[in-house]
């Protein structure tokens, strides 16, 4: 029986809208990639087919020093942090209900990110999100960002669940799927409200892919009735 969904946030239950190609390219701006070219192509792409992993790996990948690529992720995080305050952050459709019937249920629900702490607060206040879920992590001191599966397994130690078997995952992206499978979540699924279709996340190896996080939970609920 499920008693844990691990959820990510932007493309999951959040809506990206662009949001997070346009901080990267202001990021990628602000540390002298050249605006147009082969150069900002191949970044761009890259940014795009690692989508959910922790944005300052990512910008490690990218730039030649640990320096330019602090200063990437911060420029990253101050454009994502913008366009929140400017209202731009609005919720998957159906999100906040999923969210509430899961709970509603027993089962415990974590929401997880790829941006920082600071920025995952600030988009939880702009949706009215600080209460919605059991608990809410981002990469940190001794937990790495996906695909590595921290974000989940320190989910499941924090909220008492009793094995990675009791555990679900949703996310958008192959990384979101790598992490849940690393972690041995009875459900790694994929969700086709963001980055990757639905081709890239079965090759990941995703157990399930659904339209959005509504018919996650539907799935959710019912195997719990089946049990």
């Amino acid at each position: 029986m499920i008693r844990l969904a691990v959820l990510d946030m932007a493309g999951t239950t959040v809506a990206d809208d662009g949001l997070v190609i346009g901080a990267f390219e202001a990021a990628a701006t602000d540390v002298g990639i050249p605006a147009d070219g082969p150069e900002r192509e191949r970044a761009r792409q890259y940014v795009l087919d690692t989508m959910g992993q922790s944005k300052i790996v990512v910008f490690r990948n990218l730039c030649d020093t640990e320096e330019l690529a602090q200063k990437a992720n911060a420029a990253f995080e101050r454009a994502y942090a913008a366009a929140v305050d400017e209202g731009h952050a609005r919720a998957i459709d159906g999100a906040a209900q999923a969210i509430g019937r899961l709970r509603d249920a027993g089962v415990k629900v974590a929401l997880t990110t790829g941006f920082s702490g600071v920025t995952q607060e600030k988009l939880l206040a702009a949706l009215g999100w600080q209460s919605i879920a059991d608990l809410v992590l981002a990469p940190g001191v001794g937990v790495r960002g996906r695909p590595y599966p921290d974000l989940i397994l320190t989910a499941l130690m924090r909220l008492g669940v009793d094995g990675v078997d009791e555990v679900a995952a949703l996310g958008d992206t192959t990384s979101d799927v790598e992490s849940a499978l690393r972690a041995g979540c009875s459900v790694a699924a994929g969700t086709l409200t963001g980055a990757h279709g639905e081709k890239q996340l079965y090759d990941a190896g995703a157990t399930h892919v659904v339209p959005t996080v509504t018919e996650f939970a539907d799935l959710i609920l019912d195997n719990r009735r089946k049990d």
